[in-house]
């Protein structure tokens, strides 16, 4: 409202577009709130916008003083969590823990407050005060129902502070709660959780495959495994059809117990089509 409807349409666009861009793109989104920037610096919006996307591509400094601009033109203190956690990235965390006492957190709704206890959490981590973190963490929001949009990234800094200071059976419960939380899988929860369970993610698909390639001999290349190699390291049954002289199943469940380190299982040639097995079947750390 406050500018001339030609420079408003252009800065109106610069904005939607460092909108669209932030999570995709943020280096692109900074440069397009630099646009709107010099269009309209004494917009409480514009600087808003640059502040976000300066603290989205690491300049702290940057975005430090366009939100308290922000701030200065709004009197809000919505991005209260952010300015502590650019402080942070300063290496500054004395600061983000004052912040985070400030008369200022009783004005923002739960999803700020939310964000700034995981701040301060990762302050007192940066100060080497591990127990304190997880201490931060424990509050009743933990539990919350309903799927709120802060509830994933909660349980999962949990979790990690849990990990941080040994407790990890405790913090594989919280992954796994992250993980159910978290529907679009913003936070990994679901791949830390893999990782402390021993499990592998392998991408059988290889677009430099030749078409003729089959897909047990593609898993067993793209893992850099060789079929001459030691068979400690390295167990191959193969599938055979119903009047094969070789269990497979049997076979493999004995070579599971034995604990191999790698099991590959496929499926023979030979086998029927109406055989019901599956081409490749890769499994990772003797599970």
């Amino acid at each position: 409202m406050s500018l001339p409807k030609t420079l408003a349409d252009e800065v109106a666009k610069n904005l939607v577009m460092t909108g669209r861009l932030i999570d995709e793109d943020p280096e692109l989104a900074y440069r397009y709130s630099r646009v709107a920037l010099r269009l309209a610096s004494r917009v409480a919006a514009v600087r808003e916008a640059a502040g976000i996307a300066a603290y989205m591509t690491s300049r702290y400094t940057e975005a430090l003083s366009e939100l308290r601009a922000a701030r200065r033109m709004t009197g809000s203190a919505e991005h209260w969590a952010v300015m502590a956690d650019c402080e942070r990235g300063l290496g500054r965390p004395e600061r983000a823990l004052q912040m985070a006492g400030a008369p200022e957190v009783k004005e923002l709704d739960k999803a700020a407050q939310i964000e700034l206890r995981i701040v301060a959490a990762g302050a007192r981590r940066d100060m080497g005060q591990l127990d304190a973190a997880v201490v931060t963490l424990q509050v009743p929001e933990l539990n919350a129902q309903g799927g709120k949009e802060w509830t994933a990234r909660l349980r999962y800094a949990y979790a990690d502070a849990l990990f941080a200071v040994g407790r990890e059976d405790e913090a594989r419960d919280w992954f796994a709660r992250a993980a159910d939380a978290d529907a679009d899988g913003s936070t990994g929860a679901a791949e830390r959780l893999a990782e402390l369970d021993g499990l592998e993610f392998v991408d059988a698909y290889d677009p430099e495959l030749d078409d003729e390639e089959e897909p047990a001999e593609a898993v067993r290349r793209r893992s850099g495994r060789d079929e001459t190699a030691d068979e400690a390291a390295s167990v191959v049954i193969e599938a055979e059809d119903d009047e094969g002289d070789d269990d497979a199943s049997a076979s493999f469940e004995a070579a599971a117990d034995a604990g191999e380190a790698d099991i590959d299982v496929f499926a023979d040639d030979d086998l029927d089509d109406d055989d019901d097995l599956p081409p490749s079947i890769t499994i990772r750390d003797g599970d």
